[in-house]
């Protein structure tokens, strides 16, 4: 991956550029890129989470969906999910688990991006008991405080949200550029604005945030439930080859994040940080 920082914001134009990243990976984003070993431990918490917060039978919106391997598992559990994309290619993906006969109906895909939620008509008001989104689809949001409105529009009072957002502080990350000499690409997290990251020749416009930077939009109308790091001890799931190489030793590692990734300070750290809010 490569990065360079911008203090622009994330505009049509960098909204497609995105777009066309994922169309672009979205063939093979079942293999190593976008669900190996590490990335498989961090939905593990992920699913924990909203199967705690949520009870079998709720009804679910997945932004950000990908090849839907969280919606088609919720759906497999008896949740009724709304899945949905800004990437054409990756709610195709979703649409052809969507007809697995296991699922009995109970997953949908919609192509519609976080910035477009505001199209689901008003016969959506309340209508979801819960929203989540795994692996930074709301980094890439253009304006958070519209997400939180559509979203607290969209849920029922005492609805639950539950995502995973790339964070700003991630050790593993400077340290792995660092001691390259990569030290632009080791300071990225720190930019203010829209940060051009690289994937598949193509461009990813993201934006990090410490935990109480992303939750400052949705305070109004959302309490924060609490959140913790993911991948602190571990590495990041883009280093799975050194969890290969020893997936003893790290799993460890993860353990000491399972134990420790809630306590203060701490949790402001991580390749992603899980939060958890309600409904007001």
């Amino acid at each position: 991956m490569s990065a360079q920082s911008t203090p622009e914001p994330i505009d049509d134009a960098r909204l497609l550029d995105t777009q066309r990243a994922f169309d672009s990976v979205a063939a093979d984003y079942d293999g190593p890129r976008g669900n190996n070993a590490l990335i498989q431990r961090m939905r593990q918490t992920l699913w924990d989470t909203v199967v705690g917060e949520l009870g079998r039978g709720s009804h679910l919106l997945d932004i950000g969906c990908g090849t839907g391997i969280d919606a088609s598992e919720f759906a497999r559990r008896g949740y009724e999910v709304m899945a949905t994309d800004w990437s054409p290619s990756m709610v195709a993906r979703t649409s052809a688990r969507a007809g697995d006969p296991s699922l009995g109906g109970r997953l949908t895909a919609r192509h519609l991006g976080v910035q477009e939620l505001g199209r689901l008509d008003d016969t959506f008001d309340g209508s979801f008991d819960g929203v989540y989104s795994n692996f930074g689809p709301l980094n890439c949001a253009p304006d958070l405080h519209d997400v939180a409105a559509q979203c607290a529009r969209l849920l029922r009072p005492g609805g639950v949200m539950v995502f995973s957002v790339m964070g700003r502080i991630c050790p593993w990350e400077a340290a792995h550029y660092a001691l390259r000499g990569r030290f632009r690409r080791a300071a990225v997290r720190g930019a203010r604005g829209a940060t051009a990251v690289g994937m598949n020749r193509h461009t990813i416009w993201t934006k990090y945030y410490l935990p109480r930077e992303f939750y400052r939009p949705f305070a109004g109308q959302f309490r924060l439930a609490g959140y913790s790091a993911l991948s602190l001890f571990m590495p990041p799931p883009y280093m799975v080859d050194r969890y290969e190489r020893r997936p003893g030793w790290y799993e460890r590692l993860g353990r000491l994040d399972d134990r420790f990734g809630k306590l203060p300070l701490l949790r402001d750290m991580g390749d992603h940080f899980l939060i958890v809010m309600h409904r007001r």
